[in-house]
């Protein structure tokens, strides 16, 4: 069993220093905290950034899915493992499946505590990764997953859902694909990708995330669309909800041709137009808006990206979320 394992920083890597604390620990040392882990597979190391993620941006995201596009071709690797901060792992997840869709079983772990703290976890989220991976490759499955806390997860519904608790990381609608136990990883579902793939993978769209609330007016949208917003995902309230004052920015976007997509700050559930009123669901779905069903305004915004890239029409890119 070969894997390959991609290092990108984050708290996994990280150690304290006078101004904060930033990623300093190689992948080759993350792996030597983990002198077990040679029992189940063979393992090459690359280093591919070394940040925190919630800095990444376009062009890391984009090169850690051409490092992985070129693994996933790769006969002799059997399966990917990428180190990733937690902030916006879920969101490399949700773009490494859209846009890859691999073939290898990829997943992608980080730590809640870094190496220099007390009973750091980042050794066992490594090593659930590649027991895992063994388990996976055996059953010919292919697609991303997140490892963490001896769960896997599947990238399209997994998402953060504490700041600094071990459990970090939740599928709050269909709970994880698998666990990972002392002796055996428990697959729950047959471990695939659950997301449609886009043909893109640029995400050089300007896409701004706008969320509702009570009393937030529509100046957010309309700064958006002065700034040449190419698109705008609304993180609105309950099923699909939002403020009258957003509700005319969404109608003056779509008006521009600037799409639109509808998501709600809720865990679980569905956005639905029912509500009518002067910022109700119903509302933004007369004026044109996209609903994106139960999909995160953070992955909503990176599916938006994309296919703002794949299609040069409205039909296209309203396809794009009717999953």
């Amino acid at each position: 069993m070969d894997v390959t394992v991609c290092s990108t920083g984050g708290t996994i890597a990280s150690t304290d220093a006078a101004g904060g604390a930033t990623p300093t620990r190689t992948g080759e040392e993350l792996l030597e905290a983990v002198p077990e882990i040679d029992e189940y597979a063979t393992l090459t190391v690359e280093e591919i950034a070394q940040t925190p993620s919630y800095e990444m941006d376009a062009d890391t995201l984009e090169r850690i899915g051409d490092r992985v596009r070129e693994l996933d071709g790769e006969p002799t690797v059997d399966a990917v493992v990428v180190t990733h901060g937690t902030d916006t792992l879920e969101e490399t997840a949700y773009y490494l499946d859209v846009t890859v869709q691999p073939d290898t079983p990829v997943f992608l772990t980080g730590a809640q505590r870094r190496p220099d703290e007390v009973s750091p976890d980042g050794p066992s989220n490594l090593l659930t990764a590649v027991r895992a991976a063994t388990q996976f490759r055996e059953r010919g499955a292919g697609g991303t997953f997140v490892a963490f806390d001896e769960e896997i997860h599947a990238a399209r519904s997994v998402t953060k859902t504490h700041t600094s608790a071990l459990e970090a990381f939740r599928s709050v609608t269909r709970g994880p694909v698998a666990t990972v136990d002392r002796d055996r990883v428990a697959v729950h579902r047959t471990p695939r990708s659950e997301t449609r793939p886009l043909a893109a993978t640029s995400l050089a769209a300007t896409v701004f995330t706008i969320k509702s609330g009570s009393c937030v007016a529509g100046e957010l949208l309309e700064a958006a669309l002065e700034r040449g917003a190419d698109g705008l995902v609304l993180e609105a309230t309950g099923l699909g909800n939002a403020t009258a004052g957003i509700a005319e920015g969404v109608r003056e976007a779509i008006d521009a041709g600037v799409p639109v997509v509808v998501a709600s700050r809720c865990l679980e559930g569905r956005v639905v137009p029912i509500y009518g009123g002067e910022g109700g669901g119903e509302r933004l779905r007369e004026y044109g808006a996209i609903f994106a069903g139960d999909l995160p305004a953070q992955k909503a915004r990176i599916r938006l990206a994309l296919a703002l890239e794949a299609y040069e029409d409205e039909t296209g890119i309203r396809d794009a979320f009717a999953e």
